[in-house]
């Protein structure tokens, strides 16, 4: 009986498991869901492979996008760099744009490439990087007042390129002055994309995103009907607009509440397109910045016949120098008063390539001397990178010291450093004075050699467009010539600072601005430049 059970058991128990399997494989209904779930499971494989596909088609625009551009600017890196617009793209491709092509590889790992990305990431602009880019094209944009079209379709004064800048650009430019409270160049930039954009342009960005950051700027200069208008255009694009609305019955009604309280009627906006000059550029820290600008641009230059009969040009054999007794120097003047000559062919082409090598490795953010401190400090008035070289470095920068200490007649033992400057896109340095004031009595107490008593300039590259050096006080331009140098005092005989002297670098439109200076001190000039009579002297 036990037994008989037992077989039983184990009879109904397999029975039980086969039944149990068996209902899985012979019910019509399952079989049809897994049909419809295999079908899936096929649409899925190939939305996987058409997203591959996409992504190696993405790669590879890139790529030979990447590879024709890569081609062009190392063919001349410094060239193609010179162009304002190309340096702004470098920036935002190599902060931007890489990273988004990181991501997109990142959707299926990539060793290789991921691991060549984070290699090469710490030499990569950040973001302050692509915002200083922005911020030097608005700079140009100022200075040599060019219109944001110019800039977008690559018409530069004496330069036209294919160095263009699409509405997606236009926008980031215009989203960087906003998220710096900056309207009015937010204005211009955003109506470009916008304007770019109605032209037919592809774009990742909307015009919806345009239209909220120009309506407000627009605002924010104080055009009110204007920003009422572009308002109606954003909300009648997207009418549940999260900000649109509420921005539109605020404009209207901050608008008739100064209608009514100056008693006037509405008057529709013009029609005009929002261009250069439609608004006023905010003043800002800069008292001579209208006479600086002006004189960056060849305009308001006060050289006249009367003066131009004073300037003279001479051999300067350094008070019968022996260095130079067989060999002078050319000299001539660039301005009468105060005194600002220009020496020719100071340094070779084979000097300046020497110099650029020994310096590029050193190259750093400028810095100016904190007036206070006495102490060597970055500014945002001074945007270019510099390199200080002493004698030691190599037999040309202890020729070319020499060199300076024989035509100025001046000792170099107690100058400063050989410093060497690039001015990149946008490069500045804006007007200042190279001595220390009586305000500032602490500035070169560290050196303990004086003040500044001279200033010896060379040019070490031609500049397409841009990068005068000039004098708003006198109101004069001195453009930089590969190879020769200015000259000038910054203290009358009496140690007395020449106040005409504060000067400026302008910023380099197109091209690389390279120069070098050589700052002279008073000490050990007692004798070579003894004081005069009066304090002017």
């Amino acid at each position: 009986m036990r037994k008989s059970y037992i077989l039983w058991a184990v009879l109904w128990w397999c029975c039980s498991c086969w039944t149990t399997q068996a209902e899985i494989f012979t019910s019509i209904s399952q079989m049809t869901d897994l049909i419809y779930t295999e079908k899936e499971l096929v649409q899925s494989l190939r939305e996987y492979i058409k997203a591959e596909e996409s992504k190696l088609a993405a790669v590879k625009s890139w790529a030979n996008k990447l590879d024709d551009l890569t081609r062009v600017s190392t063919s001349d890196p410094e060239g193609y760099l010179g162009h304002p617009v190309n340096a702004y793209k470098l920036m935002k491709r190599l902060n931007t744009e890489w990273t988004e092509l990181e991501s997109l590889v990142l959707q299926n790992p990539s060793d290789g490439f991921i691991s060549n990305m984070s290699t090469h990431r710490q030499y990569f602009p950040d973001e302050e990087d692509a915002t200083g880019a922005a911020k030097a094209l608005m700079r140009l944009q100022d200075t040599y007042q060019l219109d944001s079209e110019a800039f977008a379709r690559g018409k530069l004064p004496g330069v036209h390129s294919d160095a263009l800048l699409s509405v997606d650009d236009c926008y980031d430019m215009g989203k960087t002055a906003y998220n710096e409270a900056d309207y009015y160049h937010a204005v211009l930039w955003m109506q470009q994309a916008l304007k770019q954009l109605d032209a037919g342009e592809e774009a990742v960005v909307s015009k919806a995103d345009i239209l909220d950051y120009l309506s407000y700027s627009v605002y924010q200069m104080g055009d009110l009907p204007r920003a009422i208008e572009l308002t109606r255009r954003l909300v009648a694009i997207d009418s549940s607009h999260q900000r649109a609305g509420g921005n539109l019955r605020y404009f209207e009604k901050l608008l008739f509440k100064q209608l009514n309280e100056m008693n006037q009627a509405y008057e529709p906006p013009s029609e005009e397109p929002i261009q250069l000059g439609t608004y006023s550029r905010p003043k800002d820290h800069l008292p001579e910045r209208e006479t600086y600008e002006a004189l960056c641009r060849g305009e308001g230059l006060k050289m006249n016949e009367a003066r131009r009969r004073r300037l003279f040009c001479r051999y300067q054999d350094g008070q019968m120098n022996p260095r130079l007794l067989l060999k002078p120097i050319k000299e001539e003047d660039e301005w009468d008063s105060p005194h600002i000559v220009r020496y020719m062919n100071i340094l070779s082409d084979e000097e300046i390539g020497k110099i650029k090598e020994l310096a590029k490795p050193r190259l750093a953010r400028a810095t100016v001397r904190d007036p206070k401190t006495g102490v060597l400090t970055t500014a945002n008035y001074r945007v270019s990178k510099s390199a200080w070289l002493e004698a030691e470095d190599d037999p040309v920068i202890a020729r070319v010291n020499q060199r300076i200490e024989d035509i100025t007649g001046l000792t170099v033992d107690t100058a400063e450093l050989l410093q060497v400057a690039n001015y990149g896109v946008g490069g500045q340095y804006e007007p200042h004075y190279d001595f220390s004031r009586k305000d500032e009595p602490d500035a070169f107490k560290r050196l303990g050699t004086g003040n500044r008593v001279a200033t010896f300039l060379n040019y070490m590259s031609d500049v397409e467009a841009g990068g005068a050096t000039v004098f708003p006080d006198f109101g004069a331009a001195i453009w930089p010539r590969k190879g020769t140098a200015v000259f000038w005092y910054n203290l009358f005989k009496s140690g007395e600072g020449d106040y005409r002297t504060r000067h400026a670098a302008c910023p380099v439109l197109v091209g690389s601005k390279w120069v070098s200076n050589k700052w002279i001190h008073e000490r050990g000039q007692e004798f070579r430049r003894p004081c005069g009579l009066t304090e002017v002297d």
